[in-house]
């Protein structure tokens, strides 16, 4: 008896241990996560005008957010680009701040942030080609990759900027949420807002082809999905202005990005 009671609890023991060890292995951690909460806060409270309107409890959501995308995607210097605890912050802030009323939502088309130190040409070299690419979100060998240029990060989050390229990216991600990058977010479209969205995204895209829509950055004639992401970061960094120019679209975006949501959406 004694032999067979130690058996079982020897088994006990080792399955106990192999749990632990697997729960460990699940768990995403990363060392260049900010240490304290006190510098990340500091930080939003410095640099991210979004977070500076918030009320004082969906600032601290806000801050736990940042916190939980810091922990589950990892952020790589490339090319020595000189990467700070504070560029990591705003990194996080871009990537919650369209999403921010979605409590349950999380990119689960992104595994890693790449920085590069400058502008980019579209094969990833700082020494030759065109380097005239800011920001982009990978496919192919890059998939679920984002990369992102060092300066055009930080001055995406200066005063008064009217864009921000971090932003364009993760709302790239969020276009290919729905398994298309067409320039239509279904899973945040109001759905009576779905057809009227597309018809103006389309009459605006010739507009602004044609030099009517000065105040609109002209990267979104390319295509709807650039459309989308130029207006996302309008929408974000200028929404009075918007609200002023384009009331049609902003009245879209405020309810897909703002109070007027549709029931939270499980990624």
């Amino acid at each position: 008896m004694i032999p067979g009671a130690l058996i079982f609890i020897i088994g006990i023991l080792l399955f106990y241990l192999c749990i632990k060890a697997y729960r460990k292995s699940r768990k995403v951690s990363f060392p260049d996560v900010p240490p304290m909460q006190q510098t990340l806060e500091a930080v939003l409270e410095k640099r991210v005008d979004f977070y500076k309107e918030l009320k004082e409890q969906d600032q601290s959501d806000f801050a736990e957010r940042v916190h939980q995308f810091l922990e589950r995607i990892k952020i790589t210097p490339v090319k020595g680009a000189g990467v700070t605890d504070e560029d990591r912050v705003l990194i996080g802030a871009a990537a919650v701040i369209p999403l921010f009323r979605y409590r349950n939502w999380f990119y689960n088309n992104l595994n890693e942030v790449l920085v590069y130190p400058d502008a980019f040409s579209k094969d990833y070299e700082l020494e030759k080609g065109d380097r005239s690419i800011s920001g982009m979100v990978g496919n192919g060998p890059l998939h679920r990759t984002m990369i992102l240029s060092l300066p055009y990060l930080r001055s995406g989050f200066s005063r008064n900027s009217g864009s921000n390229t971090a932003i364009h990216e993760f709302a790239h991600l969020l276009d290919q949420s729905d398994g298309a990058t067409d320039g239509v977010p279904e899973l945040i479209l109001q759905d009576q807002n779905i057809k009227p969205w597309v018809q103006y995204m389309h009459r605006y895209i010739q507009d602004i082809r044609k030099g009517k829509m000065n105040d609109i950055n002209p990267y979104g004639a390319t295509n709807e999905a650039e459309f989308f992401a130029v207006m996302t970061e309008y929408f974000f960094q200028k929404p009075e202005k918007l609200k002023e120019q384009h009331p049609e679209l902003y009245m879209i975006l405020d309810e897909a990005f703002g109070n007027k949501e549709k029931p939270d959406v499980e990624q």
